[in-house]
């Protein structure tokens, strides 16, 4: 059975110091990254955008945190952001609770690791034998690869022809937000219900986008501070501008699917737009669910040998 280290051959490491971990997420155009401490010489943590997306509503006092859910290194970040001292970023690691460190070794079998992505699990760092780190695991590039060699995998193809809502993936509670809701209030939303995005919704309930936890990479970007107060709707058109100006193309994805489209449908969609998580309308547009990759692992735990 393929050995998780198989998927990651020649893949470039990202590491990023406890000082330039916003910075590498922008420049490198990644949504997490390991968080290297140089001066104990290990892993000490991951940064992610749901870890900014904390911090900045710590910053702007839009978060409290419990005083009986206080660590050392949650007291030491909040009294650095109540003198606006700079912050390093391992005080940020894992703020928000949502994507702690997780590592693998390089033999672990691959429907292992499929079983993990199903328990909500986002990325892996896999490790050799010698605890070196040869790169991370996500859940979209392991769904790529199953995608991509779905011929291999046989046990698969019938599950490929079933309705989503065969597989009781429709009719889940979908948390949204209209297109007047201000930004910031967004952010407070999924940060109170942990959650990584929420659909944009007109008054009818027809859906109009998405706004979601990777989004803070356009505000952070040029210090766009002032976008937190944009209405979700005018956030939505702008960062389908600026993506368009800075490729030359509309690049912005349609993130939804039928609720009577099938499961393979459904992967090939999430495979091909990159995206996290594909919002369940009607034939009416109206949103009556959300799958997302966590979903998709769940669903896949048991098919793929482990």
């Amino acid at each position: 059975m393929l050995q998780v280290g198989k998927l990651l051959e020649n893949q470039p490491i990202v590491i990023i110091s406890v000082e330039d971990a916003s910075e590498v997420l922008l420049n490198k155009g990644v949504s997490s990254a390991p968080i290297y401490d140089s001066a104990r010489k290990m892993f000490v943590g991951m940064f992610d955008y749901s870890d900014l997306m904390t911090y900045i509503l710590l910053v702007l006092k839009k978060m409290e945190v419990p005083l009986e859910d206080q660590t050392m290194e949650m007291r030491d970040l909040i009294q650095k952001t109540n003198h606006s001292q700079n912050v390093p970023v391992k005080l940020v690691s894992d703020l928000s609770g949502n994507d702690p460190f997780c590592t693998v070794l390089a033999e672990t079998k691959l429907g292992g690791v499929v079983n993990d992505f199903g328990t909500g699990i986002h990325r892996v760092a896999v490790m050799d034998s010698q605890g070196n780190m040869m790169g991370v695991l996500t859940q979209s590039l392991t769904l790529d690869y199953l995608m991509r060699h779905l011929s291999e995998f046989p046990q698969l193809q019938p599950l490929m022809q079933k309705g989503l809502q065969q597989l009781g993936l429709t009719g889940v509670k979908v948390l949204s937000v209209t297109g007047e809701t201000q930004v910031l209030e967004a952010l407070i939303t999924m940060s109170t219900n942990g959650v990584s995005s929420l659909a944009v919704v007109n008054d009818q309930g027809v859906l109009l986008g998405n706004i979601s936890m990777t989004d803070v990479q356009h505000i952070m970007k040029d210090l766009r501070t002032s976008w937190l107060w944009l209405s979700c709707f005018q956030f939505v058109s702008k960062v389908r501008l600026t993506r368009g100006v800075e490729t030359g193309e509309d690049q912005y994805p349609v993130l939804d699917v039928n609720a009577k489209s099938t499961f393979g449908y459904t992967l090939s969609k999430l495979q091909a737009t990159k995206v996290h998580r594909l919002w369940i309308i009607n034939d009416t547009n109206h949103v009556v669910g959300v799958v997302s990759l966590t979903d998709v692992f769940k669903v896949l735990s048991g098919y793929v040998d482990s």
